[in-house]
Order: C-alpha cells, then structure tokens, then sequence
C-alpha cells in the first residue's frame, strides 16, 4: 500500500520575478516610501505568488505589505490579483472584539445612559414563578402589584457573592481593625427578603459605607458600641439656707467719720 503525496506545485517563475509590479501596487496604497525592501514570496497555487514587503509606517510596526500577482494560463502577462496590509511577527494589534455587554463595566453607566438587559439573563426569573420570599408575596397578592421579573436564585447568588468578595466585605483592612461586626452595630439595617441573614445597609452617616450594602461580618471604626462615653458629671446643686441667718459685728474703720477735714473747695 504507498501513500498519496500532495503534490507540491512549483512557484512560477514570472510571477516570482513580478517583483517591480507588486512593489508598484503596495505603493499605489500606501504613502510615498512606505513599503519598504522586498522581504520574500510565496506560492499560493499554480500562477500564484505573493510577495511581501516591509511596512516602514510608524504606526504599524511590525505590519508587512502582501501583494498576491497571477497569471492565466499560457499567458506571460502578470497582473496584480490582491494587494493588503497584514501584520506581521510582533505586530501592534487591536484587542479581539468584544460584544458590548462584555465591555460594560461597574460604573460606566451614566446620566441618561438606558442598559437594556437581555430576554434570556439567568439573573431574572419572572415575576409569577418567585416564590422565595413569603412577605414580597404576600404583598403583591393583597395590593395586585408585581414586577415582570424578579431575580432568580442565580442572580441572588452572583450578587451574595460580589458583594461578600467586595470592599463592603469582611476581607478588607477596615474590617480586619473594626472593634466588632456590622451585625451587633446600632446602625447596621438589614435587607428584607432571602439575603436578610448575610446583609443589611449602613445607616451611621459618619462611617465610609453609609448607604450601602454591608455584609454582616463586615465592620468599621464607626460601630455603635466601639466606644461608649462615660456619662457626664452632674454639678451638685448648691444648698442655700433662707430661713437662719447670724449676726455680724460691725467692724471699725481706719477713717474718722465724725472728724472734718478741709476738702480746699466750696
């Protein structure tokens, strides 16, 4: 049994000599001694070669010239097929697309932005099918309210997560040197719902996260029992007697009220 070769087609020899041609067509693209010394070729198929050419453009380092030429059969004439800037060993290239709601990240959202969230988002269940949380429940059955989606247990779980990894969580410096957690703090609210157990909202309007969602574990120098102030010292009240009262002797001065003396005026 012998093996099938592919056969190997050899580069034609007038399309490799085409080399002024190609050198023709790359500068008829790019700006005057852009393309720079011929760096080689390349067979493509019968009659098809392509030759490259350095880029000397600053901008695109590393980027070569690829003129493709050909002929027809039996014919001597060579014409330029294809003419394009490829990059090259070490070239400058633009990051790989990304669909925007990849791109998206926390805080570009602006004034007037609209983020529109997909049919199918697997952190948003419909509103009829939530049954976790007995008293949101209740509520839309007494008053015929609802939302047409509601977060799925998914969606719970990434936002649980984000926020217990995030800088509200008890993995931060501020929450290694608290005197003690947000969950025994005066000012710690908690969440309603299914999330009630692991977070709550800082009310203390003097502490960094007040506003935001804390973990319960998490916690700050602002904790309502950190530091309690001793009472204040009440003044005793000064005890006056009105109803006695003692004689005093009147004392003799060092001046003679009965003696007059010349004043030298009238």
């Amino acid at each position: 049994m012998s093996r099938t070769r592919a056969r190997v087609s050899a580069p034609d020899q007038a399309c490799v000599a085409a080399v002024d041609l190609a050198r023709a067509a790359a500068e008829e693209l790019a700006r005057p001694g852009e393309p720079g010394e011929h760096l080689g070729y390349e067979s493509e198929g019968d009659r098809i070669v392509t030759h490259y050419f350095a880029c000397l453009d600053r901008a695109y380092r590393g980027w070569r010239w690829a003129v493709t030429v050909t002929r027809a059969s039996r014919a001597k004439k060579v014409t330029v097929s294809e003419a394009v800037l490829l990059p090259g060993t070490g070239a400058l290239l633009a990051p790989e697309w990304l669909p925007w709601s990849e791109r998206l990240r926390p805080g570009d959202l602006g004034v007037g932005d609209l983020l529109p969230t997909p049919e199918d988002d697997d952190r948003l269940v419909p509103g009829f099918t939530d049954t976790a949380d007995d008293a949101e429940r209740q509520t839309v059955f007494e008053y015929g309210l609802g939302r047409a989606r509601v977060l799925s247990a998914i969606g719970k779980d990434r936002a649980a997560r984000r926020w217990h990894s995030g800088e509200h969580g008890p993995h931060t410096p501020i929450a290694h040197a608290a005197p003690a957690q947000c969950s025994t703090c005066g000012f710690y609210w908690q969440l309603a719902g299914s999330l009630r157990q692991m977070f709550g909202v800082c009310s203390n309007e003097y502490a960094p996260d007040d506003g935001k969602v804390v973990a319960a574990d998490h916690g700050c120098g602002a904790h309502s029992e950190a530091a309690v102030l001793p009472p204040p010292v009440e003044q005793a009240i000064p005890i006056l007697d009105d109803l006695g009262y003692d004689l005093m002797e009147e004392e003799a001065g060092s001046v003679d009220e009965s003696a007059s003396e010349e004043l030298g005026h009238s």
